[in-house]
C-alpha cells in the first residue's frame, strides 16, 4: 500500500541521455511522484519501451504543458546552454528546476564564462540557485527554487576534502592532488570519437588538464584557491562509476583514529556517506547503482601524508541519486526515499 495519497507529477527534460535515463528509473519507484517525459527536441528518436511494461507519459516541454500538468518540479538532464535557456520559464511557472547540468553551479557569470567557455545569458538566477550537496547545505534545500544538482567529480572530491579543511589538519602550502577516474557514461550519450567503442576499449587515457570545469565547484565548496589544487581527469575502460584518489599533508595529525573521528563526526548523520577503517579503500563495485560515496584513507604519521579515496556512481550520487535526494528534501519527502 502506498504510503502517499497524492502522488506529485514531476517532470523531466533531457530523459533520453544517460544521466535522464537513470533518474527516470529512480523515479519510477518513487511512491510520492509520478514522472512525466518532457520532450524539447524537434525531432526526437523513437522510445522504445520493453514489452508489457506500461510506457510513460510524454508531452512536449512547453511552458503551457508545464502549467497544465501542474508539475511540482522539473529536472533538466540537458546540457548547460539548454538549461539557461529553459531555467526562466519554468521557473515562472511555479514548478522547481533541479537542473543537473552545470548552468548554475558557479556563483556568478564571470566565473561560468571562464570556466565553460560561453556567454551566460541568464545571470540573474545565480542568487537564486542552490548547490545541491545535501551534505554541505541541507537546511538551504526545504523551499529552494532552483536546485543546481553538483557535478559527479566534484561530489567525491568536496565529499573527500572539506572535512579536513574545516578541521584544519591539512598543510595546504603543499597543495592538494585529485587524481580522478571515470567511466565512460560522465561523458553524455552523444556520440564522439573519444567515447567510441575502438577508442576507449583497452585504453586508458587522461584529459581536461588544468582547465576542467568541474574544477571551480571543488575551489567554491572546500574552500580552496586555485593554487592550491591540482586536478586531472581520467577516463576509464568501463561504463560507470568514479574513483578519485586524493594525495594530501597533513599538520598536528598524531594516527590514522584522528583523522578517521574528523570523517565520522562531520558525517555522523549522513545516510549516502560510508566511511572505511584506515587503510581500507572502497572500489567502484561496491557503489555502482547505488547513490553512496565510499570514502577510504591510509596515513603515514613520519611522513604526515595521507591518501584518500573516494567513490561513488557517477550516474547515480553524481547524477540523478543525488537529483532525488535534492527532490526529497525541497518537496519534504524523507530523504533517502527510493534511494535504499
Amino acid at each position: 500500500m502506498n504510503k502517499y495519497t497524492d502522488r506529485r507529477q514531476v517532470g523531466v527534460i533531457g530523459f533520453r541521455g544517460y544521466s535522464g535515463a537513470e533518474l527516470v528509473r529512480i523515479l519510477r519507484r518513487h511512491p510520492g511522484v509520478e514522472p512525466v517525459l518532457l520532450e524539447h527536441r524537434s525531432d526526437p528518436a523513437p522510445e522504445v519501451q520493453p514489452l508489457g511494461r506500461t510506457p510513460l507519459q510524454t508531452i512536449p516541454a512547453t511552458l503551457e504543458a508545464i502549467r497544465r500538468e501542474q508539475l511540482a518540479l522539473v529536472f533538466l538532464a540537458t546540457p548547460a546552454a539548454v538549461s539557461i535557456e529553459l531555467t526562466p520559464g519554468i521557473l515562472e511557472t511555479g514548478s522547481v528546476v533541479i537542473d543537473l547540468s552545470g548552468a548554475f553551479r558557479l556563483r556568478d557569470a564571470e566565473t561560468y564564462s571562464r570556466w565553460y567557455g560561453e556567454r551566460h545569458t541568464a545571470p540573474e538566477l545565480f542568487h537564486q540557485a542552490v548547490y545541491g550537496l545535501p551534505e554541505f547545505y541541507r537546511d538551504r534545500l526545504p523551499g529552494a527554487r532552483l536546485i543546481s544538482n553538483p557535478g559527479c567529480y566534484p561530489t567525491a572530491a568536496n565529499l573527500a576534502i572539506r572535512p579536513l579543511i574545516d578541521a584544519e589538519v591539512v598543510d595546504r602550502s603543499r597543495g592538494i592532488i585529485c587524481d580522478a577516474k571515470s567511466g565512460v557514461s560522465g561523458a553524455g550519450r552523444k556520440a564522439s570519437l573519444k567515447t567510441s567503442f575502438c577508442e576507449v576499449d583497452e585504453n586508458f587515457s587522461a584529459y581536461g588538464f588544468m582547465e576542467h570545469r568541474h574544477v571551480p565547484e571543488v575551489l567554491q565548496n572546500s574552500g580552496l584557491g586555485e593554487r592550491e589544487f591540482t586536478f586531472t581527469a581520467q577516463l576509464l575502460p568501463l561504463h560507470r562509476g568514479i574513483l578519485e584518489t586524493i594525495y594530501v599533508r597533513t599538520q598536528r595529525i598524531g594516527t590514522a583514529v584522528e583523522l578517521l573521528a574528523i570523517y565520522e563526526e562531520f558525517y555522523k548523520d549522513e545516510p549516502f556517506v560510508r566511511l572505511y577503517a584506515p587503510g581500507k579503500m572502497p572500489d567502484l563495485r561496491a557503489v555502482q547503482h547505488t547513490n553512496f560515496c565510499d570514502i577510504g584513507f591510509i596515513f603515514d604519521l613520519d611522513s604526515q601524508r595521507a591518501t584518500v579515496v573516494a567513490a561513488e556512481d557517477n550516474l547515480v550520487k553524481g547524477a540523478a541519486g543525488q537529483a532525488v535526494q535534492n527532490m526529497n528534501l525541497a518537496l519534504g519527502f524523507p530523504e533517502t526515499e527510493a534511494l535504499l
